[in-house]
């Protein structure tokens, strides 16, 4: 999963000349997963993990082919749109993996945190070595490589978790109409955080990849990953929105380090530093965040609770990757580094007025 951005910002830009189509394209498949994923989750907890992720991976994977094949062919600029849209039944396998988490752990939040904490540092892993691999691949041998073979290992991924019927939580029979997790008190908020937070990646993710090519946010990824094994094995605080308020302090200082690596004109090796330790900040935030998503959703709806995290998580994503993009084409990629920043920033400050907002109640 973590090839397909990537490969598909190299494969478009390389054949139609723009950056901003690029981000635009990207940005669509985004929205679209962030609209479908919920109802996938839905069917998921209704009829487990295994009936369902497998027919939505097929789906998704006839889309990325779908937009193979229109980018190879020249087709209309509409098509890439319509194609990379087909990829939103790609199923929320971080959500189901953490709900199979919940379920192991469920009474024991100690082991849930260094759980949630390794499952953060195995994604960012993934999400480490797919640029490097796709761009890799796209470059070495034809544009499309990344795509293709991002299908390829999608679909055997999902085959081979699916197979895993041991660790799948059961299905829970529902008597009653329960109510969406977006009704719960706080999840809103949290969701705008969510949002926000996603914003910094997409826009981190065109803006360097424009820089200084795909394989340079490995760096990042890296940082994210050793500091997501640093954080699991640590006693966590116990007041939850307290430390995603600090872990987002920390995200802001730190995506300004590649704003001002890129405006100074610093060379490659130094602004690869920075990315680096910039994404010290990621893997104890987004842990952060989905511990606090657990414990807002009842275990029956687990995975469209953490589902909607992760579509906000998409929504930021396309609209930072639009952004960046747009800035990358009418700025320049110094300017472009300042959106990441100010999306942290942002993340910020919805997250203290939601905090405030619930103190003010609780008074």
């Amino acid at each position: 999963m973590g090839m397909f951005s990537v490969s598909a910002v190299i494969m478009i830009a390389g054949s139609r000349g723009s950056y901003a189509l690029a981000g635009a394209v990207t940005a669509t498949g985004l929205a679209a997963t962030a609209v479908v994923a919920p109802f996938t989750a839905r069917l998921v907890d209704r009829f487990g993990q295994a009936r369902v992720a497998v027919p939505a991976t097929a789906l998704a994977v006839l889309g990325s082919l779908a937009l193979v094949l229109c980018v190879h062919y020249d087709a209309p600029a509409w098509t890439l749109f319509a194609a990379y849209a087909a990829t939103a039944t790609t199923p929320n396998t971080g959500g189901m993996s953490r709900a199979r988490w919940a379920h192991l752990h469920r009474g024991d939040p100690a082991a849930l945190h260094t759980a949630n904490s390794f499952e953060q540092a195995a994604d960012e892993l993934c999400f480490m070595l797919g640029p490097v691999l796709a761009a890799t691949l796209c470059g070495a041998l034809f544009p499309e490589a990344g795509t293709l073979v991002g299908a390829v290992l999608l679909m055997s991924g999902v085959l081979v978790f699916a197979a895993q019927r041991a660790t799948e939580p059961p299905v829970t029979s529902r008597t009653r109409t329960v109510a969406s997790p977006l009704r719960t008190p706080g999840m809103p908020a949290l969701l705008a955080v969510f949002l926000a937070t996603g914003a910094v990646f997409g826009a981190l993710e065109v803006v360097s990849i424009a820089h200084a090519g795909g394989a340079i946010l490995a760096l990042q990824a890296a940082g994210s990953c050793a500091a997501g094994l640093v954080y699991g094995s640590l006693r966590p605080a116990r007041n939850v929105r307290l430390r995603l308020l600090l872990c987002l302090a920390a995200m802001t200082a730190l995506m300004s380090l590649p704003l001002l690596a890129a405006a100074g004109s610093a060379s490659l090796p130094v602004l690869s530093a920075c990315l680096l330790v910039a994404g010290a900040a990621t893997a104890p935030t987004m842990v952060t965040g989905m511990t606090l998503v657990q414990r807002s959703t009842r275990p029956e709806q687990l995975n469209e609770g953490m589902t909607l995290a992760v579509t906000a998580l998409l929504g930021g994503i396309a609209a930072g990757a639009a952004t960046g993009g747009w800035l990358v084409e009418h700025a320049g990629t110094a300017t472009g580094y300042a959106a990441p920043m100010a999306a942290a920033a942002l993340a910020l400050v919805i997250a203290g007025a939601g905090t405030a907002g619930r103190a003010s109640r609780a008074g």
